[in-house]
């Protein structure tokens, strides 16, 4: 199964990107990044939907669309690798996981999503998400997989 993240905003050098990388590259195929970005000043409601056209031009032809925002569900990392294992086995083959700017994601985006999920109560920083987001899609395909990488 394939994997694109989509996201606001452009990477910076340092830890949040070597994360990334660590656990990225440790799925074959590797997680594949997009980034879009609005160079202009607008209001928050023009913003938001400005990125979701964005996000939603920039999703892989024929992929899945998972939102990662706030209003999202959370849910167990035994639980993401079911609903993965699921999708693959109903010939879902590659996913898009979206990330929104610091506003959230515009309704488009939440509208056209298969599922949004959200990595809890907190904030956290958008580059870090990205981090989070390919240690979680490691951990389901080790738990798919039976790897000892997770444990209860």
């Amino acid at each position: 199964m394939k994997f694109s993240i989509i996201a606001v905003g452009r990477w910076k050098s340092g830890p949040e990107k070597k994360l990334f990388e660590h656990f990225a590259t440790r799925l074959k195929p590797s997680i594949e990044i997009r980034e879009v970005n609005v160079q202009r000043k607008c209001s928050i409601d023009d913003l938001k939907r400005k990125e979701a056209e964005l996000l939603l031009a920039a999703v892989p032809v024929g992929a899945s669309i998972v939102a990662l925002d706030k209003i999202g569900v959370a849910v167990p990392s035994s639980a993401l690798a079911k609903k993965l294992g699921q999708w693959q086995d109903c010939g879902i083959r590659h996913i898009a996981w979206l990330i929104g700017g610091v506003n959230g994601h515009g309704t488009a985006v939440l509208e056209k999503a298969n599922l949004t999920l959200s990595f809890g109560p907190q904030t956290w920083p958008h580059l870090l998400v990205r981090g989070m987001l390919a240690e979680q899609l490691f951990r389901a395909h080790s738990i798919l997989i039976g790897h000892p990488y997770h444990r209860d």
